[in-house]
């Protein structure tokens, strides 16, 4: 294929080597060579990301396409293989190891996005990058609650010192009130007509005595109940009417 070759070959990076934060873009090469299946390869093999030692390098050397499956499969060990392609912009490079034409390891992905060449993360460090974020929202989220549960219980011993305070207030005389009380009671009884006199008594009629020391000695027993005094006023009926 007419395409650059790097004038030296690199060592590859060692295994389990993160390579996550960095990506390589050559524009000089973008503006020179178009984005599609033939040359996304050769593109890639300008990158950090690149093994060498791979499957793909030997057929290169043979001048054979890099991506050819029918020489690949005939082959053991690394190799790279084009598994998602959406031309110009995205490209999906898969590493994996072969041992037989049937049995291939998936090892790590690679994308080439807009002509820049990044490696995909692998799932463990996904599902725990995750698993941390949300631990992390978790123990917020709780620290959160149980600063919001304190400042109800301040809020509710705050609110029961005020009822009590009240209660205690309540169970103190308000002298204010009494004072408009009495006023309001005097204005009414400014404004009402003053009571009629009580009715004279009967003619003839004789009040009882009230004091034992005006009644005789000999009309009064010591421990003999007496009767109530009778109401001229309240009638008694006509049997307890009084005999002139």
């Amino acid at each position: 294929m007419a395409a650059p070759t790097p004038s030296s070959e690199g060592n590859p990076p060692p295994v389990g080597t993160d390579m996550t934060g960095i990506c390589f873009r050559d524009q000089l090469w973008l503006n020179t060579y178009p984005q599609d299946r033939n040359f996304i390869f050769d593109y890639f093999a300008l990158s950090p990301f690149y093994d060498w030692s791979c499957n793909n390098q030997q057929l290169r050397l043979q001048s054979l396409h890099p991506l050819d499956m029918s020489h690949l499969m005939k082959m053991t060990g690394i190799e790279y293989v084009l598994s998602e392609i959406m031309e110009p912009n995205l490209f999906v490079i898969r590493k994996q190891k072969r041992d037989s034409p049937e049995k291939v390891t998936p090892m790590l992905c690679y994308y080439i996005l807009d002509g820049s060449i990044y490696q995909a993360p692998q799932l463990c460090n996904v599902f725990a990058a995750r698993v941390g974020r949300a631990l992390y929202y978790i123990s917020k989220a709780f620290t959160t609650a149980a600063s919001k549960l304190e400042k109800i219980g301040y809020v509710d011993a705050e609110n029961e010192n005020v009822h009590s305070e009240s209660k205690v207030g309540k169970e103190l005389i308000d002298f204010k009130e009494v004072k408009r009380v009495d006023h309001i009671l005097a204005s009414l009884k400014r404004k009402l007509p003053p009571a009629p006199p009580p009715p004279p008594f009967p003619e003839g009629y004789i009040p009882a005595l009230t004091s034992e020391a005006e009644k005789g000695p000999e009309t009064q027993q010591a421990g003999e109940p007496q009767p109530p005094p009778i109401d001229p006023i309240i009638d008694q009926g006509p049997a307890k009417r009084m005999k002139f």
